[in-house]
């Protein structure tokens, strides 16, 4: 197997694992106690947090060990907000932060607090104007991570920063994907982090807060970690965890030109060699392991399932593979296509053989996929040459417009530039854009194909087909059930 999927957590790296299990046998006491073996454990803990913030760049008494990368995010944004309450309850979020900030400003919301959501563009990166533009006298706090989690775009912290610092707001920075390649840049206030991302345990993250920033723990006291953080410490993960961010940071600068390397013939090769994908994401400002891309008419769950049969391990943030049956917000916020999402995040130390092999495989698995959907093929149905009879999975039917729809699949075209209808309801994506990729080649130019569908991907989906496809979107109706999504054939 090939694990391509570090994003949401890398291996135990050798170095958290030879310090965990040395740390089991000296760290086991209290480090608050004056005994031996307390004093022991205080020195392990002091030494992990030196070496922590120094790789984070802020000094150790503003460090704070947190249970997780999530308890840090929320401590770091309710602390703050509460010690600057009497400046405001407005809080400041980019729309693509992971969930756990997401999960606080919705809290926050809950609780009577005001909260703007920056926009973001295609690339996922907010721009540093507009954020600047959403801070307001009120403003408690703002939130800007350092890079996309899903995507891999780098934000632009320095200036949202700037922009911070001349509003007076202090700026919290989710870490946790980049804290491994390096320190992040610009004038943070607080800063959050996650061991499992960079290769240390599970159950150990890392909230900064600099000198000077207004800071109110939230919760019962207590006397550890600077009131940050309550319990007795983990110290065994902690030592692990600061030892092996001190390893990946020592192998950063060469791994990560190695990575980039592998990452730009994945965006190329994949464009190449897969029809209909979209590579999304900043193509230069971008975390060097990450690379992201969708597919048409591909069921992302399937997909998955398929790369695992052939050996490789990658996330998607497609509905198809969500509880919720909703569409990543990463890739909802820019606009972009999401069925059949797949997201390569390569782990230090992977095989180039690995990544060609993964560069071979993807095609095949692909189009079988797409076969099973009934997918049109090579996008002949596209071009005008009729759709064909409903594949596997396919929606109800479709009818000219103002004719009792039976559900029959296959109807004719009307005249006079008349509208045809796909009953895609019930059915989830990329369901309804395969029904619209066969039946849009029926509709003469200038005529149109009203989509039902109630699948929330297709919100997303068929405007971002419009987009690949040189079609118009002409927008969203209401319908007794789900929507009616709009196109107008140009081509």
């Amino acid at each position: 197997m090939a694990y391509f999927d570090v994003a949401s957590s890398a291996p135990l790296h050798p170095v958290a694992r030879q310090a965990l299990q040395a740390s089991l046998d000296e760290g086991w006491a209290d480090p608050a106690r004056l005994y031996r073996e307390g004093r022991r454990a205080r020195l392990l803990l002091d030494a992990a947090r030196e070496a922590a913030a120094e790789a984070v760049g802020c000094r150790p008494d503003e460090l704070s060990f947190t249970p997780s990368g999530t308890h840090a995010v929320h401590s770091g944004v309710a602390g703050a907000l509460a010690g600057r309450r009497r400046a405001g309850r407005h809080l400041v979020v980019s729309a693509v932060e992971h969930s756990s900030v997401l999960h606080a400003a919705e809290a926050h919301e809950a609780a009577g607090g005001a909260v703007a959501r920056v926009p973001v563009g295609r690339t996922g990166a907010v721009d540093p104007r507009v954020y600047a533009r959403a801070l307001r006298e009120d403003t408690a706090l703002a939130c800007l991570q350092s890079a996309n989690h899903e995507v891999g775009t780098v934000q632009p912290v320095a200036e949202a920063a700037e922009a911070c610092r001349a509003a007076g707001v202090p700026l919290l920075v989710d870490a946790a994907q980049s804290l491994a390649w390096g320190p992040v840049e610009g004038g943070w206030s607080l800063l959050a982090a996650s061991a499992h991302k960079w290769g240390g345990p599970a159950g150990v993250g890392l909230l900064a807060v600099r000198k000077g920033t207004r800071f109110a723990p939230v919760g019962p006291a207590d006397e550890r970690e600077a009131g940050r953080s309550a319990g007795f410490p983990n110290l065994p993960a902690i030592v692990a965890a600061a030892a092996s961010l001190r390893a990946v940071r020592a192998e950063a600068a060469a791994e990560a030109e190695r990575l980039r390397g592998l990452v730009a013939r994945i965006r190329a090769r994949v464009a190449r060699a897969v029809p209909d994908v979209e590579v999304v994401g900043d193509a230069e400002r971008r975390l060097p392991h990450v690379v992201t891309f969708s597919c048409l008419y591909v069921d992302g769950e399937a997909l998955l399932h398929e790369l695992d049969r052939s050996g490789f391990s990658v996330s998607s943030g497609s509905s198809c593979t969500s509880s919720t049956l909703t569409p990543s917000h990463v890739l909802r916020a820019m606009g972009v296509l999401s069925e059949g999402n797949v997201r390569v995040s390569l782990p230090h130390g992977v095989a180039e053989a690995d990544v060609e092999r993964f560069l071979e495989v993807l095609p095949g698995v692909v189009a079988g996929v797409r076969e099973r959907l009934g997918a049109p093929v090579g996008g002949a149905a596209e071009g005008g040459t009729g759709g064909g009879e409903p594949g596997g999975g396919a929606a109800g039917g479709r009818t000219a417009e103002g004719v009792p729809g039976e559900g029959v699949p296959g109807g004719g075209v009307p005249g006079g530039g008349g509208e045809l209808v796909v009953d895609a309801l019930g059915r989830r994506c990329p369901v309804p854009v395969i029904e619209l990729a066969k039946v849009i080649g029926d509709v003469p130019v200038g005529g149109t194909v009203r989509v039902l569908a109630d699948d929330a991907a297709a919100r997303l989906d068929i405007p971002a087909w419009c987009g690949m496809r040189g079609q118009e979107y002409m927008g969203e109706e209401p319908a007794d059930r789900g929507a009616a999504y709009v196109v107008r054939r140009l081509v």
